[in-house]
């Protein structure tokens, strides 16, 4: 079962469940803000999608922003970086699909047809 982390108020998170649900996907829906990942299932997703921990930051969101992260991320370790994202689900990029072998961030429609084979 895939799981869909996503925030409800995301338009671009609306799009991706809409694309979904039109192709009839199953999937296990997590609201990232009363369900924030925690600093396990971040590192969880690292190793399934083989990913940057950068592409896990929500670089566009006025969280982001608001804290100076661009600058201060260049000196924090991974470790650091992965107890700050668990902290609270606006850091995180959005909407994440989750499967056995792979991590999608953020919802490009051709990418994730593909992934799942549609």
């Amino acid at each position: 079962m895939l799981l869909f982390i996503q925030y409800p108020k995301c338009t671009t998170c609306q799009k991706a469940k809409k694309f979904l649900d039109d192709n009839k996907i199953k999937y296990i829906d997590r609201n990232i803000v009363t369900d924030n990942p925690t600093k396990e299932d971040l590192e969880n997703f690292i190793k399934i999608g083989n990913l940057d921990i950068k592409k896990l930051f929500n670089t566009s969101g006025m969280k982001y922003r608001e804290l100076g992260l661009k600058d201060k991320l260049k000196t924090m370790s991974d470790d650091e970086k992965l107890e700050l994202l668990a902290t609270d689900g606006m850091l995180v990029k959005r909407p994440l699909l989750v499967g056995d072998d792979f991590v999608l961030t953020g919802f490009k429609q051709e990418l994730w047809a593909d992934k799942l084979k549609l």
